[in-house]
């Protein structure tokens, strides 16, 4: 748990800082050594509610109209969702925690707290555990992202919840932020994109 509240008090921290953190294979790009391209995006993203250029934004920038693409998806799903914020982060730390991506794990654990999901659960999810005193709703993002990642696909009966639960267009989002987050952690893991040092995370980096 303090680990948790420490790594809510660094990302506050990094929350102004127009560039991203970076990893060890692609440099950072100086906003003034962008082409019009990367600049537009950037200037697009700085703008936006992100306000800054942390996690995958630097990688994207090298294929800038895939960035722009991307970052407009990731601003519904992150901003505009129809999905309660809980367990809309609590799909995205499933996610984090699948791939091994430390760094949306920093990012993402204070924001699912201050969304209001349960420390224990938070703790469960990085442990690579089911947790146990679930809400309806989040029972329902469990079981349903679990078969999705496991099966390819999802049982007649976790579709009916989740469609009672969250409407079609819950569900549909709900599979976009799954989708959304792996693209971003599959860069994130690429990219070497990593938390500060010295930060204690709940498992070990892919790929490394």
């Amino acid at each position: 748990m303090k680990t948790i509240l420490r790594a809510s008090a660094i990302c506050l921290l990094f929350a102004g800082s127009a560039l991203a953190l970076t990893g060890e294979r692609m440099a950072e790009i100086p906003l003034d050594k962008m082409t019009a391209a990367q600049r537009a995006v950037a200037d697009a993203i700085m703008s936006g509610p992100r306000q800054g250029l942390r996690g995958p934004f630097n990688a994207w920038l090298r294929s800038p109209e895939l960035a722009d693409r991307l970052q407009k998806v990731g601003e519904y799903l992150r901003f505009n969702t129809s999905l309660d914020k809980r367990v809309n982060e609590m799909a995205i730390l499933m996610t984090a925690q699948f791939w091994g991506s430390q760094y949306e794990w920093y990012a993402h654990a204070p924001l699912a707290l201050k969304a209001g999901l349960d420390p224990a659960i938070v703790a469960a999810i990085g442990a690579g555990r089911k947790p146990d005193n679930m809400k309806d709703d989040e029972a329902i993002v469990w079981e349903f992202t679990t078969q999705l990642r496991r099966d390819h696909g999802v049982d007649d009966a976790i579709y009916a919840k989740a469609v009672d639960k969250f409407g079609e267009q819950g569900v549909m989002d709900l599979i976009g932020v799954n989708g959304y987050y792996d693209v971003v952690s599959m860069t994130l893991n690429v990219a070497r994109v990593a938390p500060p040092a010295g930060e204690q995370l709940p498992f070990k980096q892919a790929g490394r």
